[in-house]
This record gives structure tokens, C-alpha cells and sequence, in this order.
């Protein structure tokens, strides 16, 4: 569906973002349908039961018969609404149409004279003859009661409006029966604020009741505030808080009306109804409700401008954009739609395939494949090209007579298509034994697959050619005997941007169990598919034989069988009238099937071959063409052409080229140089290619690159910041005059500017022989070795040097505190140091209890110092290393540009920009494009500019380069759920937790060397973080009934619980290297809490967030990524407020974040100079490090020390 112009209720609090249908039946309560408009920021719910909510609904039974309701509403008739079997419709659209809004305009004008108020959208939803809910056996004289009442919400970018408009003799009864007692329920009408909730008590919000009695609600149609019979008009947007009503008190039967006002006196807006006019007859009575506090001003704030004539315009009907609310048999709630509003290919064109044509008919437009694609127009793929498929599965199934189901939730599903064979290869992945010999029988899951690709005969049309890859489809399986059932409920969401198919699958019911070991033959069958009117429809009966493993040198066997009822809902297009290009009925044969459980793997398997075509025995020739059949010598990427009898000829797919039996990809960016233009690189795909605009330059409608900036002047890039220098850390710009500048690279990097390199001081030899020499970018530092004391240029045998803090310490207490002149007058001040020797960030005088925070040198801060018994809220400092040698430049700490925000999206890892704390989001995209895996979690590694991501569909663990190159998968092997993942910087290790296996691991950067830190006391593992320079580790366990966040060094020793208390679902973490602080998000308290990890208490950051994922900081703000927003939102935790989020182009969950440097934070541990000198893992302590061997290392010499 195309997403219309969006509509704002107010121009400083945006109002609504999508339209969500909800549907209420009997005993049901569930989100149907979801249809988004490009709105503004929120949602509004538009459900059956006479209601739009502003926040999410919760379900009927808390609110029907309940005003205020928990969720904000406006409400037009609020009741137990049944549309099921035909009772009535529901209909809605967003337009912005000059005489819809020149309609509303008028009606808002009536009744608010003095307005000026101009739209510029309105939402029109229309509740159309439908019924109230009865139980059985209530009175029946209200079976055929129907009411029909409107809703139209208009805006400017000033003020909002709200319209309810009630037909003659439309509201036919005015209560339902009460699901939850033996009483009818009035119907309400009115506007109710959302309610607050705070720690130990929810506070209703204000609300605002028109009419909430039989006397009130009959008297709607007859009545009005605004001057015309039926008419109610609100104002949403004041500037009061309040809800604020028309005031039209004048009898209007004097006024003598004009051609126009009788003309619009029968013009509802019935674009929406596609029926007859009703807002006909007025009579002269006026109506004004009184009226409570509703909206605030922050959420719909106004400015009224001075009043302006509109002149009243003739509206002639339009037909309707629809809603249909069916059933269908067994298949739960199908919501559908069709647009009747004249659309035309001039500005839809977008809607249909880049390999189709767009053809316009007198009431819209379709779309149809070009020669050589197969698809609906809308999605197309290259004729006899592979095509894959990948989804997720979930499940709640019975196995036999055991009364506890077997769970499974996102377990993936991988397919592979060879198209001109009509080969489906189907694997899904990580099925319990206990499951998967029971699921051999049910090969259909993955058949559905192959009737899709089915290898099309003459005049006949497979599941893709039909649907495009875009249907619903639910399938009901019984098996004979002890009538055991299962529901297999799937969706296919058309063709994703890497050209995969994609699907989910649930699963729910009861199957019979086959012995563990078995296998299981299914024979060719063949199963019939009728067509009508966007719904196929297939039944048969299927038999399957189980041969069990031997027992005793003998095998038993026994067959089953079971039935197979399938509905498929897809949207066609209705504007083509031509007569239908395959029959209604067509028959799928399936042969070769294949089905295998591997439980070593858990993968279950299954494999079949399809071709469709007519009803048949399989007797006749065409069935037994080698191109029907499977059997031709064509190659993968080719079509098979048919001939008479059994003869056929191969011809590559577009894009590849040969004879047929081989085909090769063709290197179009090769063979036609200019193909993207100048200011494009092209990039070679099999079967396509694809242009890529180079820096500068930004794709345009016109399909070309063009600058992105207009350099037609004289511009100093230097200043500007649009020089293609490295990043400041490394190189500078120089401006030499007009448009020209040139690179240099700073001290401490060599390179010609653009591309700058560290340079290794440490190779040079200037640190002592008796000292380590550590690198750091764009410099050094020496430091003695244990037992030697020196400035690392010059090391001698001795004690270990005192750091600043421990000496100033030792001086005060055996000097009585003259070294320290300040506050002397009243005791003596003695400095507080940590464990390391530094300067413990908040210090405090013992005896006049005064506080202040110092710098990592033991500094005081101006303005940090507080009265007696108050502690300043200081950051933690981590000691520098002694830096000898040149410094890079200090403004380039602790936020220096050149740093990216790294976040997982499902099949690829995207990156976002940062300028100081404001996320540069006109430079986001796709960083690493993963077909086929799911990324969970992210790390960097800033010294090699290395991504590390986890992938649960492998599983693997793999990284890759962010200076080019191809992907590396460093361990796929004793993987079950990796998700968290951490890299130490200075040690060149890796850290990742399993959630399926329960344990935290560690190994080096490449992969090897793997060892298991922790096996136990662990349940949901999830993130974990570093910090390298302390040597500490922190992860979260999201185990529902205890969550908790712990901590250890990072050698596994010192495991303790650092958080367990008011914890919901810890799924985010992460540690800020320049603050020491440590935080993390919770999808279940819906918080974002940071804290010290070495002091007690923490900071709540910001509650009341949606469902958070992964987290990462930088500077004084705190990114995490939201399920429910699809966003990468931004908090700033100095003040506790969402300043800034970012959405991706392609919507879907995002999953791990990270902060990529641009040069690492300092610091150093003991594992950073030639490993520690451990032979293997090196794995830091504070203060210290420990030698650990990997796991199996039997024959390795390998030693162990601390």
C-alpha cells in the first residue's frame, strides 16, 4: 500500500505516526492489520469497537464500560461493536484532497466563526452499519440494530480539530451486552487523556463525556454544537488545557441559506461510505456539551491566526478507499484493502517492480513483469535465476501423549530454490530432537516454498507468478487416527532489499510421535489449488511411512496419514478486467521428496521437486517434458524452453550469457564503462550490477549522482569540513587560497595526508633496555619494568616508583599535613587514593567535610567544591601513562569527529557518523551487508578497525576490516546462541556470551585459543563489556525469574553479583571508558541506569522507554537501539533527556550498538607489551594479569601462572 502525505495535529507536538486497525471479536482481542500512514510521531489505533486511540489499546475487557480510559481517546461511539459475518464495515483514509479540506474547513468554520483555521490533512475513519455484540440468547429484536457515525480529524500546522458527524436516523441502538456480567453497557462518547502512572499508583487522566445515555446518545443525530443537525465539531489543539467545543447558540432556522449551503448540507464525506448521501435534512438545533480538561497544551498546542473567508465549494461523491473486516473459515481475522480512489502509473510508478511496466485502466493502474522476470508486477525476479529465502520460525507443539509442549522461538529457516528445475531445498535450523523426527512427516512446511517456484507449464501460473511473494497463508493439519491436530500459521513479506524472499512461520498444536532415529518416506502426490478473488484454497490427504530404527537386526514399519486444508489471502489487482492468464483451478505435483532430521546439528531437512499445471494423471506428454519434469542438463541461472514431445533448448537468464547448458554472470560495469555515469562507482552483481554514488554526490529522482553541495563558489573545504583529508586525529587540512588546500599528516603518523599510518616508536628503540615501550596513536610512552624505577628512559633497580597521590598521601601523614597549605587553619587534608595509586575522582576533607572533584593529576576543580556532608557528582579518571615523546593535540579528547556509531540490523551492519554529540544522519548506511545470517551483537576493535558481530543463524562469530575486504568467520564450530560479544583492545582477545549453551567464553582475536571462563550459575547471558585498562568484565543475565548484572576480572577470578535488585530484562550494557561509568538498558523496567561500578548507588537516566536492545556511549550522551521503535535513540545522561533519534531507511529490528573510536582511549594493561609474556591467553587483572592455556590443549606447551 502506498504510504500517503502524512498529517500533523500541531506543529510543535506531532500528533500520529501510523494507523493501526484493531479487531475485537468474541473472546479475541488482537492487532489484525497494521496499514501506516506517514504521519507524525505517535500512533493512532482505529478499532472496531468505535474508538481511535492515541496510544496503544489495552485489550476490550479493561476498557469497555470503563471512561477515562488508561490509553488517550477520542471516542465517537464507544461500545462493543461486532463486524464479523458481514455486520458492517470499517473504513478509513488519509486525504488532502482541496475539496475534502475545503469540507472540513467549512464545517470547522461553523462552528468556530472566528477561526482562520486552513488544513492541510485530514484522517476520515467511518464506523458503517455495524452491530452490537450479543450473547447467546439475549434479545434478538437487536440482530438487526446497525449504527453508521464518522470521525474526521483535521490539522494545520497550527491548530487540530476534531469532527464527529452522525447521520439521520444512523444510531439505531445506544448499548451492548457486557462480556464480563449479565448488564448492558452504555455506549460513550467523549475524549479521554491517557493515564500517568506513577511508582505505587496510576493517576487517571482529564477526559471529556458528550453523551454517555440512551437519552444523550439518540439525541446526537438531532443535535449539534456547531449548527447543523449531527454535526459536532471539538477543538483538540487549544491553548487551554482543555478540550475546547463549539458554541454555536443561534437558531440557524432564520437564516435564509444559500445554493452552496444546501448544496453541502447532503455532502458527508462520502468518499469513505461509497454510498448514498446522509447528512441530509438538517433541522435547526443547537447543542453545546460541557466540557473537562482533555489535551494539554504540550501535546497540542495552537496559534491562531486572524480570521479569513473561504468560499464554500460543491463536492461531488468520491469512490471509497476500503476496509473490508472478513473471515475466512478457520483462518482467524483477514484484514484486506483495495483503493477505488483514481490512481495512475504518472505517480505510482514506484509501486511496481524496476523489471515491470505500469499500465493505467480506467479505475487505476497494475503492474506486470517484463520478458525474461516472473512475479505480479510488484516483485519480480529473473526468469529460471536461484532464488533463496530465509525467515524465522517459532512454535508451542504437543509431542504424543506428553502434556509439556516443546517451545522454540526464533529459529531460522534457510531455502534455496534451483527455479528451472522447480527444486526447493528447505532447512530449518536448531530443533529440539525431541521435535524434529516428529516433523519429517510435514515436508508442506517447506512445500509451500516449492509451489511458489513451481516449474510453470504452458498457460499455468506458480505461487509467485501469482502472489508475488506477498501472501498469508494458514494451513490446518489432522492427523488420522487420534485426530491430532496442528495449525501452521506463515507470512511472506515479498522480496527484501538483498533479493531474498522473506518469512515467518508460527506453529501450535498436537502431532504424533516418531521414535527418535526413525526415517520417513513420502511418495509423489499431486494436490489442487483454486483461485478466487485474492484467496486460494487447497485440501488433500497424504500417507507417509515410518521405518524405526532396528531393533535386534529388525526394523519396523508403519504408515500415517493425515489431511491438509490450506488458505492462501493475497492482494491482486482488480483494475485489470482482461480474462485471467491461468486457470482457477491448477494442479501442483510434487515429486522426490527428500526429508531428513540431522540431530547432531538439529536441522531439519526437506527437499522436493514442483511443477504445475493442469488436472492430470500424469499420463500425458507435456507432464513428462524434461523442462517439466526436472530432468534437462540446463544450468542453474537458466530458463528451459519447452519443445514437442520431450525436446527442449536452454537459454541463460538475463544478466548471464552461454549456451544454455553453461552459463556466466556478465560484468556489466566491464563491458558498458558508463553504465552508472561519472560520478557513480559500479559494482558487479551475478545477474546485475549496482551503482553506488561516489563521496559528494547522492542519488536523485532522476535515477543519476549529482553533487550533493553546490561548489560553484569559492569554498575554503578547510573550514567547511568538506576536504578529503584523514580524520584530525591523524592529518590536518590546509588551506592554500581559492577552492584548493593540500594533506599533511601530524607528527607521530607518516602518509600523503589523506591516508595517514601511526608510526611505531617502539621499533626505533628509545625506551631503556629495562623498560616496555608502549604505542600509542601518534605516540609512545616507556615504563620500567617490575623491580626497576625510572622515567622509562632510564630504569635502575629499586622499589617501584610511588605514583603522585600515594606520595602526597605518605607526606601528609607523616608531616601532619603542612605539604597541604589549604583548609590548614582548620585540619589537616589527606589525599584519598585507589587501589592503583590514583587519585580517587571526589575528594574530601576529614574535618571540615567538605567536597570537591579533582583531576587525573590530583587538580582541584573550580567550581566542584560543595558544603559539609554534600558529595559532588564527580567522574572517574583513569591514570594516563607517562607519555614521552610527541602528544597528539588535546582538543581532539574526548570527542574527536572520525567516531561511528556501529549498530546490527538483522542481515547487515549499518554506521552512523558523529559530530561532537549529534549524530551526522545524512551520512548513515550500510557498513556490511550479511545475507542469509542474523546479527545480534557488535564490537570494535580500534587498533586493527576491525568489526566483530555474532551471528545466531550460523551460529558463527566473524569480522571483517572497515578498511575493505571480505568477511571472515573466525569460529563456527561448539556455537549455540552467541549474542554479546567484547573486544580487549590492549590484551587482542575476544569475549561473547551463549545463551544456549549458558557460558562466557574467551579467545584470542582470530579465533584460537578458546577457553571457558563461566559454564554455571548462568541461565540468558546477554551483553558484555570490558574494561581493559582495570581488567574488569561485566555481563547481563536476563534469567526472568533472577536477573542480575555481574562482574569478575577478566580472567574469570572475583566473580561476584554487582546488580539483582529491581531488574527486569538487562538486555543492553556497555562502559564508558572516559566516565568509568557503567550502564545498561532494561526492556522489562523500561530504564536506562547507569552507575560506578566501584562506588554504591546508581542513577536512573531516563524510564518509560519502549523495548531497548543494545547500548553504547560516547561523550555525555547514551545510544540504544528500540524493538518497538526500529530507532537508534539518542539520550543525553548529564540532564536525563531524549535529545535525538535515527531510524534506518529499511524498518526492522535493530540489535547490537557500539562506538567505533577514532583512536583508541588510552591506557594500557599488563597484557599489552608481547603479550604479558604468557605463552597463550593473556587476560588482565587489576593491577596484574594472569597466563591461562585453551581448553583442549592436550600436547601443547602451554603454561599457567599468575
Amino acid at each position: 500500500m502506498a504510504r500517503p502525505r502524512g498529517i500533523c495535529m500541531s506543529s510543535q507536538k506531532a500528533f500520529t505516526q501510523a494507523i493501526t486497525i484493531y479487531k475485537h471479536t468474541a473472546g479475541f482481542f488482537g492487532l489484525a492489520s497494521m496499514y501506516e500512514l506517514v504521519l507524525c510521531s505517535e500512533i493512532l489505533s482505529v478499532t472496531t469497537n468505535g474508538i481511535i486511540a492515541v496510544n496503544e489499546p489495552s485489550s476490550e475487557e479493561k476498557y469497555l464500560g470503563q471512561f477515562p480510559v488508561s490509553f488517550g481517546a477520542i471516542a465517537p461511539f464507544m461500545a462493543d461493536l461486532d463486524t464479523t459475518d458481514g455486520r458492517g464495515n470499517v473504513y478509513y483514509r488519509e486525504d488532502s484532497s482541496s475539496d475534502v479540506l475545503q469540507l472540513a474547513s467549512d464545517y470547522i468554520k461553523r462552528g468556530f466563526p472566528e477561526s482562520a483555521f486552513d488544513p492541510s490533512s485530514v484522517v476520515i475513519v467511518t464506523w458503517k452499519l455495524v452491530a452490537p455484540f450479543q450473547a447467546p440468547g439475549e434479545d434478538h429484536t437487536l440482530e438487526e440494530k446497525r449504527n453508521t457515525f464518522q470521525a474526521v480529524l483535521a490539522s494545520s500546522d497550527s491548530s487540530s480539530y476534531a469532527i464527529f458527524l452522525y447521520p439521520e436516523d444512523s444510531l439505531q441502538f445506544y448499548s451492548t451486552y457486557s462480556k464480563n456480567g449479565d448488564e448492558n453497557i452504555s455506549a460513550m462518547v467523549g475524549f479521554s487523556q491517557a493515564s500517568t502512572n506513577y511508582y505505587f499508583w496510576e493517576k487517571p487522566g482529564s477526559y471529556n463525556v458528550i453523551a454517555n445515555d440512551e437519552d444523550s446518545i439518540r439525541n446526537l443525530y438531532k443535535s449539534s454544537n456547531a449548527g447543523k443537525q449531527g454535526i459536532w465539531v471539538f477543538e483538540i489543539g487549544s491553548s487551554s488545557d482543555s478540550i475546547v467545543p463549539a458554541k454555536i447558540s443561534s437558531i440557524l432556522e432564520s437564516i435564509e441559506p444559500n445554493e452552496e449551503d444546501q448544496e453541502m448540507t447532503s455532502k458527508p464525506f462520502t468518499s469513505d461510505y461509497g454510498a448514498e448521501d446522509f447528512l441530509t435534512s438538517y433541522q435547526d438545533v443547537t447543542g453545546t456539551p460541557s466540557t473537562e480538561s482533555f489535551y494539554s497544551p504540550q501535546n497540542f498546542p495552537t496559534a491562531k491566526a486572524p480570521p479569513r473567508q473561504f468560499r464554500i465549494q460543491q463536492f461531488p461523491p468520491q469512490p471509497p478507499q476500503v476496509i473490508d473486516v472478513e473471515e475466512f473459515d478457520e483462518t482467524g481475522i483477514v484484514f484486506r484493502y483495495h483503493t477505488d480512489v483514481q490512481q495512475t502509473c504518472a505517480n505510482n510508478r514506484h509501486q511496481c517492480s524496476v523489471h515491470a511496466i505500469c499500465k493505467d485502466y480506467p479505475n487505476g493502474f497494475c503492474c506486470s513483469c517484463i520478458a525474461g522476470y516472473k512475479g505480479n508486477g510488484r516483485q519480480c525476479v529473473a526468469e529460471g535465476s536461484p532464488q533463496r529465502v530465509n525467515g524465522k520460525v517459532r512454535g508451542r507443539i504437543f509431542v504424543g501423549n506428553n502434556p509439556v509442549p516443546v517451545v522454540f522461538e526464533n529459529t531460522d529457516l534457510h531455502s534455496y530454490v534451483v527455479m528451472n528445475q522447480g527444486r526447493a531445498y528447505t532447512a530449518i535450523s536448531t530443533i529440539p530432537e525431541t521435535l524434529g523426527y516428529s516433523l519429517l512427516p510435514l515436508a508442506s512446511i517447506g512445500g509451500i516454498i516449492g509451489w511458489m517456484f513451481a516449474v510453470e507449464q504452458q498457460g499455468y501460473k506458480n505461487g509467485f507468478s501469482i502472489t508475488g511473494g506477498e501472501f498469508t497463508r494458514q494451513t490446518e493439519v489432522t492427523f488420522l487416527g487420534n485426530n491430532e491436530k496442528l495449525v501452521v500459521k506463515q507470512k511472506f513479506s515479498g522480496i527484501d532489499e538483498h533479493g531474498h524472499l522473506t518469512i515467518s512461520t508460527e506453529m501450535e498444536g498436537r502431532i504424533p510421535e516418531i521414535p527418535s532415529g526413525s526415517s520417513v518416506h513420502i511418495e509423489p502426490y499431486t494436490e489442487l489449488y483454486h483461485t478466487s478473488s485474492n484467496v486460494i484454497t487447497s485440501s488433500s490427504s497424504r500417507e507417509y511411512t515410518v521405518t524405526e530404527p532396528e531393533r535386534d537386526g529388525v526394523a519396523s514399519t508403519y504408515t500415517g496419514a493425515y489431511q491438509w486444508r490450506q488458505t492462501i489471502s493475497f492482494d491482486e489487482c482488480i483494475h485489470d478486467d482482461s480474462p485471467p492468464s491461468a486457470p482457477a483451478t491448477q494442479q501442483l505435483s510434487v515429486d522426490s521428496v527428500f526429508v531428513l532430521y540431522n540431530r547432531d546439528e538439529q536441522i531439519l531437512r526437506y527437499a522436493m521437486s514442483n511443477s504445475i499445471g493442469p488436472i492430470s494423471d500424469g499420463s500425458a506428454d507435456i507432464n513428462r517434458n524434461p523442462c517439466y519434469t526436472g530432468t534437462h542438463n540446463c544450468d542453474t541461472n537458466a530458463v528451459c524452453r519447452p519443445g514437442t514431445g520431450n525436446r527442449f533448448f536452454c537459454e541463460c537468464s538475463i544478466g548471464f550469457r552461454g549456451d544454455g547448458n553453461v552459463c556466466y554472470d556478465i560484468d556489466e560495469c566491464a563491458e558498458q564503462p558508463g553504465l552508472c555515469g561519472s560520478n557513480a562507482d559500479c559494482n558487479n552483481q551475478p545477474g546485475t550490477y549496482r551503482c553506488e554514488c561516489v563521496e559528494g554526490y547522492q542519488f536523485w529522482n532522476s535515477g543519476v549522482c549529482a553533487a550533493a553541495h553546490d561548489y560553484r563558489y569559492v569554498v575554503n573545504h578547510c573550514q567547511r569540513g568538506t576536504h578529503n583529508c584523514d580524520i584530525p586525529q591523524r592529518a590536518q587540512c590546509v588551506y592554500t587560497g581559492g577552492s584548493a588546500y593540500i594533506c599533511t599528516c601530524l607528527p607521530g603518523f607518516s602518509g600523503d595526508g589523506r591516508a595517514c599510518e601511526d608510526v611505531d616508536e617502539c621499533q626505533q628503540g628509545h625506551c631503556h633496555p629495562d623498560a616496555f615501550c608502549y604505542n600509542t596513536p601518534g605516540s609512545f610512552s616507556c615504563h620500567c619494568k617490575a623491580g626497576y624505577r625510572g622515567d622509562g628512559f632510564r630504569c635502575v633497580l629499586g622499589e617501584v616508583e610511588k605514583t603522585k597521590c600515594q606520595h602526597e598521601r605518605e607526606v601528609a601523614l607523616g608531616s601532619g599535613g603542612a605539604f597541604f597549605p589549604r583548609d590548614a587553619r582548620v585540619g589537616h587534608f589527606i589525599p584519598q587514593c585507589d587501589e592503583h595509586g590514583h587519585y580517587l575522582p571526589t575528594q574530601c576533607h576529614g574535618s571540615t567535610g567538605y567536597c570537591w572533584c579533582v583531576d587525573r593529576d590530583g587538580n582541584e576543580i573550580d567550581g566542584t567544591r560543595s558544603g559539609p556532608g554534600v558529595r559532588p557528582p564527580c567522574l572517574s579518571t583513569a591514570a594516563p601513562p607517562v607519555v614521552i615523546g610527541p602528544s597528539v593535540r588535546p582538543d581532539t579528547v574526548p570527542l574527536p569527529p572520525g567516531t561511528h556509531l556501529l549498530f546490527a540490523q538483522s542481515g547487515k551492519i549499518e554506521h552512523v557518523p558523529l559530530e561532537g554529540n549529534n549524530m551526522k544522519k545524512s551520512g548513515a548506511k550500510a557498513l556490511l551487508h550479511i545475507p542469509d545470517k542474523v546479527v545480534i551483537g557488535v564490537a570494535y576493535d580500534c587498533v586493527d578497525k576491525m568489526v566483530y558481530w555474532t551471528d545466531i543463524s550460523g551460529p558463527s562469530i566473524s569480522r571483517a576490516s572497515l578498511n575493505g575486504g571480505e568477511p571472515t568467520t573466525i569460529i563456527k564450530t561448539d556455537l549455540g546462541s552467541p549474542e554479546g560479544i567484547a573486544v580487549d583492545h590492549l590484551g587482542r582477545n575476544i569475549f561473547w556470551t551463549d545463551s544456549q549453551l549458558d557460558r562466557i567464553e574467551v579467545a584470542r582475536l582470530d579465533g584460537r585459543q578458546r577457553r571457558i571462563l563461566f559454564d554455571t550459575g548462568l541461565v540468558n547471558p546477554r551483553a558484555i563489556v570490558l574494561d581493559p585498562v582495570r581488567g574488569n568484565l561485566y555481563w547481563t543475565d536476563w534469567n526472568r525469574e533472577a536477573p542480575k548484572i555481574e562482574t569478575s576480572y577478566m580472567d574469570g577470578s572475583n566473580r561476584r553479583i554487582l546488580v539483582k535488585d529491581d531488574l527486569g530484562l538487562p538486555n543492553g550494557l556497555t562502559f564508558d571508558p572516559y566516565s568509568s561509568m557503567l550502564c545498561w538498558v532494561d526492556a522489562g523496567t523500561k530504564r536506562l541506569e547507569c552507575m560506578n561500578p566501584n562506588q554504591l548507588g546508581r542513577r536512573k537516566i531516563i524510564e518509560g522507554i519502549q523495548y531497548p536492545f543494545g547500548v553504547t556511549s560516547y561523550g555525555k550522551n547514551l545510544y540504544y537501539t528500540d524493538w518497538r521503535r526500529d530507532a537508534v535513540v539518542a539520550v543525553d545522561r548529564t540532564i536525563s533527556l531524549e535529545n535525538d533519534n535515527f531510524q534506518p531507511h529499511k524498518r526492522s529490528r535493530l540489535y547490537g550498538i557500539t562506538t567505533a573510536f577514532a583512536q583508541c582511549p588510552g591506557g594500557h594493561n599488563y597484557c599489552t607489551v608481547n603479550n604479558g609474556g604468557c605463552t597463550h591467553l593473556c587476560l588482565a587483572t587489576p593491577g596484574g594479569r594472569t597466563c591461562r592455556c585453551p581448553d583442549n590443549t592436550v600436547g601443547v606447551d602451554c603454561i599457567e601462572r599468575n
